[in-house]
């Protein structure tokens, strides 16, 4: 967490979809603070903790002492980083764990870790018993500002990424910002094409106000999660259309990752790409102004995300990668375009030609 300072501020955001109301806690050192936290939100029983290998060697320790020291027993299931524990075989090997392990229904679970972790923790938290409560205790920028919030849960088939999944709402989300500290630069980058995508679709000033210091950081999430919160409140179940639009980048992003093979690109990376694609898109088809697209395009490099396709992959199976998403639906895709920055729309009229004309524009050059 390169030029960084202490935050000492603890922030709350309330967050209520109608089929559940809970709180998004931001602040430094609130990993010593969650068996407290989930006291104070009703929870008992058993914590079962689950993070990926590379996060349980960092905090696994930390996090199961504060569950110890507020009364709570505690199990703890380590699973393998990476996109790949996104599967059935991997949710499938982390329920038998929970049943020898003796997590039962007043048990919850503790996604410790990143977006995988999140999603892989919750969806075995939506589906074991019928669904127990979880807590999201994301450790990147990305699930920070996002995955974390909004209770999508899912694991990845061949054909697609997030395909099987679930909605499963969160106990508490506990985003401790001094896990980010051992990110390395490329992990601490790629979080942030999802607060270039908020900026994007909902508030453009947040553009400018990524090239400038970022401290204090935990204003900055607050901020995100207040966003994504306004989405998931007023379409929790992507039902009315508007939820939708936190996809632009997605759908295209999305396809790249499944082309590469999930892991070679991060999830950030791919939406990157996604987003200059659906910005030259939005360009052709919505009236996107030049000015507006470059700055998209700025904030990207800023961060240091790809912004043409690795050279390995064609744009052919991207494009048939993209009608195998979930996003495709009765013969149309669902495509969310930026008319101007600030603001977005879900459209049902982009063609395959439109797609070929936004994916030329990441399309490696030839030397």
């Amino acid at each position: 967490m390169v030029g960084q300072t202490m935050d000492p501020l603890l922030r709350t955001v309330t967050i209520n979809t109608g089929s559940q109301r809970y709180s998004v806690y931001i602040g430094e050192r609130l990993l010593n603070e969650v068996g407290r936290i989930c006291r104070e939100s009703s929870l008992s029983g058993r914590a079962a903790i689950v993070s990926d290998a590379n996060v349980a060697a960092h905090y696994g320790q930390t996090t199961a002492t504060a569950f110890a020291n507020a009364g709570f027993k505690i199990s703890t299931h380590v699973v393998a980083a990476g996109e790949r524990s996104k599967s059935f075989t991997d949710v499938t090997t982390l329920c038998e764990d929970f049943a020898r392990q003796g997590v039962d229904r007043q048990s919850f679970v503790v996604a410790l870790g990143g977006g995988v972790v999140g999603d892989l923790a919750g969806f075995a938290a939506a589906i074991y018993y019928r669904g127990i409560p979880v807590v999201q205790m994301p450790t990147t920028v990305m699930a920070q500002v996002d995955s974390s919030v909004g209770g999508k849960t899912g694991i990845n088939l061949a054909a697609g990424k997030n395909l099987v999944g679930s909605f499963h709402q969160p106990a508490a989300v506990l985003a401790d910002v001094s896990t980010l500290s051992t990110l390395g630069r490329r992990e601490w980058n790629e979080g942030f094409a999802e607060v270039i995508k908020y900026g994007v679709i909902c508030e453009r000033e947040l553009l400018p106000r990524l090239k400038r210091p970022l401290s204090p950081l935990g204003a900055l999430i607050q901020r995100c999660v207040e966003i994504k919160a306004s989405f998931v409140e007023d379409d929790e179940r992507e039902k009315k259309g508007r939820r939708a639009l936190l996809n632009f980048g997605h759908t295209i992003g999305h396809a790249i990752e499944n082309v590469a093979g999930y892991g070679t690109l991060f999830h950030g990376e791919a939406v990157a790409l996604g987003m200059i694609a659906a910005a030259h898109i939005s360009a052709r088809c919505a009236g996107l102004p030049a000015e507006d697209l470059q700055e998209i395009e700025s904030a990207i490099k800023h961060f240091e995300l790809p912004t043409k396709l690795p050279s390995e992959l064609s744009r052919r199976r991207v494009l048939e990668a993209v009608f195998a998403d979930k996003k495709f639906a009765e013969g149309r895709i669902r495509f969310v375009v930026t008319p101007k920055l600030g603001t977005a729309a879900l459209v049902d009229n982009i063609t395959i030609k439109d797609l070929e004309f936004g994916l030329e524009a990441i399309e490696p050059s030839v030397s």
